[in-house]
């Protein structure tokens, strides 16, 4: 008898347990299949420019991190957007959705379109890249001197998808 009471105990505690918590729907991807998921661990790197009101504040330039993978590193992330993997292939994206990170020092989650690929191997086939789990990254407010650079460390996850 026990275990009969055994057996959807443990169905019970799997259930739950196997399920992701659904992204926001302005990044999620209905109809795309996992091709690689990686960690990423750089900066955001901003300049001190004149916003539109004459002030000088902090705005992005470009990203600049590791790819890792179990530890190793596998690749790497860098202006454009564009990732590149140590096999060779690469992509170029464009921001298509965004959302809130966790905290208000989060850069925000992504879903970007492919709009370019190089080389052949594991991203080849990929056709969104969504960011998503980001810890820090921003950097906001005034800044002293125009043309200076300032970079925010950050880490998120880089899930790359295909259609179908």
């Amino acid at each position: 008898m026990s275990i009969k009471l055994a057996v959807p105990c443990l169905l019970l505690l799997a259930g739950p347990a196997m399920a992701a918590d659904p992204l926001p729907d302005a990044i999620a991807a209905p109809g795309e299949s996992l091709v690689l998921s990686v960690h990423a661990e750089g900066a955001q790197v901003y300049e001190c420019k004149a916003g539109s009101d004459g002030k000088l504040a902090w705005a992005f330039r470009e990203p600049i991190a590791t790819l890792l993978s179990e530890g190793k590193t596998v690749g790497r992330h860098f202006a454009g957007p564009n990732w590149e993997l140590t096999d060779g292939s690469a992509v170029t994206a464009k921001a298509a959705g965004n959302a809130p990170g966790a905290t208000p020092a989060d850069i925000p989650w992504l879903k970007l379109e492919v709009t370019a690929r190089r080389g052949s191997g594991t991203l080849t086939p990929v056709t969104t890249v969504q960011r998503i789990d980001t810890h820090g990254g921003k950097l906001e407010g005034a800044c002293d001197k125009a043309g200076e650079f300032k970079s925010a460390p950050y880490s998120a996850e880089y899930v790359f998808l295909k259609k179908g």
